[in-house]
């Protein structure tokens, strides 16, 4: 069945209306969750904060591991952000941990929405002209490869009249609509949000903190456990299709495919953090040494034998022994042989 929403087509099909129940029906159970796993959810907090971070920023073209990324997180120094990776990081950093602490009392109005694009770009020396305020120049949604070329994928709202016209246009209609379900607002609004480009540069990172904070309005806490960003990432190449599939028929386009991709990913996501809580679970019976090997492993996926043993203190032939029985009770997994061996948990 073909409906409408915003000024777009969408087809509403069972495949729709299941994924909408599947993550509804999670969500519905989240507080019990929450206060069983009350302590597990604090380090899976800070785990998807480093991954989220660095992941977003990847997309773009970032060049940091979540590694650097923790590294730099733990120890922040402004006077030292030197490098325009680093300025990304740190104020991708403070937008996402303000969202999480605030969105309560983060609106959705144009006003909030040019300060959170300006503590996005706070740090970036090369974005000072045009940080918090609507693009000057014209811009198009660019995809960024691993060998750093880069591909149009579609153009967006001109500069000026047209760009401020339509991103108030999208926030009076998020805020005046009552009947379409919160997920489906949501993706559409980070759709148009990203087919506007509002703002000169940062459009992308944006639009993933801003599906943050809808979600989190929305009462979807379970958000900042596990990391969107990531499952973006991953799927990057997917993301961007996605995008170009429904903007070629813009204007009045239809969006179903994006909606499909945007849920879907919110209900992988899910049963990646089901995982993890279950995980979290056996953790708890293990021995103090056994619990700081895996949390080891969760902060520095593809971590090595000896490596652990310098970060911990703890003999190689020990971890290797403690690895060898979690590996047994299938909370990690070992990658590679030989000298490349390295770990990850499931």
């Amino acid at each position: 069945m073909e409906n409408k929403v915003y000024d777009f087509k969408m087809i509403i099909n069972w495949k729709l209306i299941n994924l909408i129940s599947e993550i509804d029906r999670f969500d519905s159970q989240w507080t019990a969750i929450e206060r069983r796993e009350g302590q597990s959810l604090k380090q899976l907090k800070s785990i998807a904060t480093v991954r989220s971070v660095g992941a977003s920023n990847r997309i773009e073209g970032n060049k940091m591991s979540n590694e650097e990324v923790d590294i730099l997180l733990q120890k922040i120094d402004i006077s030292k952000l030197t490098d325009r990776d680093s300025q990304e990081v740190v104020g991708y950093f403070d937008t996402l941990d303000m969202i999480a602490e605030s969105f309560d009392n983060i609106a959705v109005t144009e006003s909030n929405i040019k300060s959170l694009h300006n503590t996005l770009m706070k740090y970036s020396t090369k974005d000072e002209w045009h940080k918090g305020n609507f693009k000057a120049h014209n811009n198009a949604v660019e995809a960024t490869f691993s060998d750093g070329t880069r591909q149009i994928i579609f153009q967006t709202a001109e500069a000026g009249f047209a760009t401020e016209d339509a991103i108030r246009r999208l926030i009076d209609w998020y805020n005046a609509e009552t009947e379409v379900p919160s997920l489906i607002k949501s993706a559409v609004f980070v759709y148009e949000f990203l087919s506007i480009h509002p703002f000169q540069d940062g459009n992308g990172r944006l639009s993933r903190l801003i599906s943050t904070l809808l979600l989190l309005k929305n009462g979807y806490k379970w958000i900042q456990y596990v990391s969107f960003e990531h499952e973006i990432e991953s799927r990057k190449t997917e993301y961007y299709q996605a995008l170009r599939s429904c903007q070629a028929g813009r204007p009045n386009e239809d969006v179903t495919v994006w909606i499909l991709f945007f849920l879907n990913a919110l209900k992988n996501i899910q049963s990646q953090l089901m995982i993890k809580l279950e995980q979290s679970g056996a953790v708890s019976q293990l021995s103090p040494k056994e619990k700081s090997i895996i949390t080891i492993i969760q902060n520095y996926s593809g971590i090595k034998s000896g490596e652990i043993a310098k970060k911990l203190f703890i003999p190689n032939p020990t971890v290797k022994r403690i690895l060898s029985e979690l590996q047994t009770k299938g909370l990690i997994e070992k990658q590679g042989s030989g000298r490349a061996t390295n770990y990850v948990t499931k």
